[in-house]
């Protein structure tokens, strides 16, 4: 029998399994077929839970995440907050605040009143090993060829287009591109733009992509592209690196209100750099895989 449980946060959804509990591998292809939303249980992703190696001082579990290509992404902000919320609903964690290991690093979520999760992101880098700033063009008046400190208000080309972008790296890579205010995000044609710069050479792993635009309000719209996914209702980490970019391009001010197709996430931007993600997740459901599944993934006999 291999349980599961399935969360949400913001329409993101996860699957989230325990590694003692596998009854086989988990390789790319077993993980296509549980994400599958046809032949599979449906999902977003994957959030494996297993034993913290020892890398990461003071951490109480691991949480290793796989998009449903079958690639293992850094870090995902909806993920950790249905992570720590899953934790404590199970008993598995008593505490209302615990460290978790994580691909990007050591997470510290603080559980909240009613469903919500206060998650310290770390410090976001606009400049990071994720990214070659040869591969694009420096702001007017910079050196080309020069060490940047930071990538903001470069410019990339994509599908015969210029765009001008901030890099921002929160654990996993992020190219935020600023619409105008006379742009339409909702008509944008993501999937077509949102693939291409996702592969191009400047991110040699690849990138998150989010084009955002301030709103009447003074929140940020953000559509989002996700590396291994495609489009989502909503992005943690993507809506961390928004906010750091948005107070850095002075779109906006800390806290900054994100609003995704999913709902809004509060990014608060600290001294440093240092960005703290607020939000909800919620348990969908709970069940087993079946006999059938479990045979098609080479689990059972």
């Amino acid at each position: 029998m291999v349980r599961f449980a399935k969360w949400q946060g913001l329409g993101n959804d996860y699957l989230v399994l325990e590694e003692t509990a596998l009854a086989g591998p988990l390789t790319v292809e077993a993980i296509r077929l549980i994400c599958d939303r046809h032949y599979g249980v449906g999902s977003d992703g994957i959030l494996l839970r297993g034993a913290p190696t020892g890398a990461v001082p003071g951490a109480v579990t691991r949480m290793r995440i796989f998009n449903p290509d079958g690639s293992e992404p850094e870090m995902c902000g909806n993920g950790i907050r249905m992570f720590a919320r899953y934790l404590h609903s199970t008993g598995a964690v008593p505490d209302d605040e615990f460290v978790v290991e994580t691909l990007a690093g050591p997470i510290r979520p603080r559980l909240l009143e009613g469903g919500r999760v206060r998650v310290d992101m770390g410090v976001a880098r606009f400049l990071s090993a994720n990214i070659r700033p040869d591969e694009a063009e420096p702001p007017e008046g910079a050196l080309r060829g020069a060490t940047p400190d930071e990538v903001v208000g470069w410019t990339l080309r994509a599908d015969a287009a210029d765009y001008v972008f901030t890099f921002v790296d929160v654990g996993n890579p992020h190219c935020i591109i600023p619409l105008p205010s006379d742009a339409d995000l909702a008509d944008l044609p993501l999937e077509d733009v949102g693939r291409v710069i996702e592969h191009l050479p400047l991110f040699p792993n690849r990138v998150n992509v989010e084009f955002v635009q301030v709103q009447a309000d003074g929140s940020v719209g953000m559509r989002v592209w996700e590396r291994g996914v495609g489009e989502t209702r909503a992005c943690g980490t993507g809506a961390t690196a928004v906010g750091a970019a948005s107070v850095r391009l002075g779109l906006a001010a800390s806290p900054v209100r994100v609003r995704l197709l999913g709902g809004e996430l509060e990014i608060e931007v600290q001294d440093e750099w240092r960005a703290v993600m607020t939000g909800p997740a919620e348990e969908v459901f709970t069940g087993e895989l079946s006999v059938e599944l479990l045979r098609r993934l080479g689990w059972a006999s």
